[in-house]
């Protein structure tokens, strides 16, 4: 096994660094950082190519970690000194190993949908937890893809990784380019599978208590302070609330949203 040991803050620290810091340059390279053992067994179980396994003390690792390290030969070994090591991390007492992993990006061409489709788009999303959350809803209810419009953050840094506990590398994330695109899409599937259009907003004019949803469907969730573009509304068939009780007039994004796929997953 060939060790690459690192006790200054050089250029390969540096790349490491930029992987977990910098959505351009994950994007530049299609590599991310992954940090906690749960995320890293996920990558791992998606068969990510890891390029690489940094620790801080290669002679203390837990027999799971080595067992890491020795069936991944192509990826660098890297040892680092305990003050870089931590510099990495986010955490207080940081895990024993981090990783970095080569990704592929989705594209809208490239998805191979079932004849009952099961999607969610969500809308410019603005908070890590709130997208992690839903992509892991959305693996756990056996959503088919999920879409990303307009400008929002980034799936794979790595606040929204440990969010969805891994999930993101066992979910098809799209990011659609415009509205055009978007608009495309949906006349398509609605003439190959009649797919119904649900948007979901706190003041919707449907109930879900009174409406039966089912696939194939595609569901719109809305950003987190302003809610769905007008132009997602408008492209809605029906917009959906969730009725609630109590002193608060909506619920958290990722909450709603997790309600409405729990209603199509029981339903389907």
């Amino acid at each position: 096994m060939r060790k690459l040991v690192i006790g200054s803050e050089n250029a390969e620290f540096q790349i490491i660094q930029s992987l977990k810091l910098n959505r351009s340059k994950r994007n530049e390279k299609h590599e991310i950082f992954v940090e906690g053992t749960e995320c890293i067994k996920q990558a791992l179980k998606a068969d990510l190519e890891i390029t690489r396994i940094i620790m801080a003390d290669i002679d203390r690792v837990s027999d799971w970690a080595a067992g890491v390290i020795q069936t991944h030969e192509q990826a660098k070994i890297i040892e680092m000194s305990p003050q870089l090591y931590a510099l990495l991390s986010d955490r207080t007492n940081p895990s024993e190993l981090l990783i970095t992993a080569r990704v592929k990006a989705e594209k809208l061409n490239g998805l191979n949908l079932p004849e009952c489709p099961f999607i969610v788009v969500f809308d410019r999303p603005s908070d890590f937890g709130n997208l992690g959350s839903i992509v892991r809803s959305a693996n756990a209810f056996n959503v088919d893809a999920i879409f990303i419009t307009g400008h929002g953050i980034d799936v794979y840094e790595p606040k929204v990784i440990r969010a969805s506990l891994g999930s993101v590398f066992h979910t098809r994330i799209v990011y659609i380019e415009s509205t055009q695109v978007l608009d495309e899409f949906i006349k398509k599937e609605k003439e190959r599978t009649s797919m119904l259009v649900i948007g979901t907003d706190s003041g919707g004019s449907v109930s879900i208590k009174h409406e039966r949803l089912k696939k194939p469907v595609m569901v719109i969730v809305g950003n987190e302070a302003k809610g769905m573009s007008v132009h997602l509304k408008d492209i809605c068939d029906e917009v959906v609330q969730i009725p609630i009780s109590g002193s608060v007039n909506s619920l958290n994004a990722a909450c709603a949203a997790s309600i409405v796929m729990w209603e199509i997953y029981r339903n389907s």
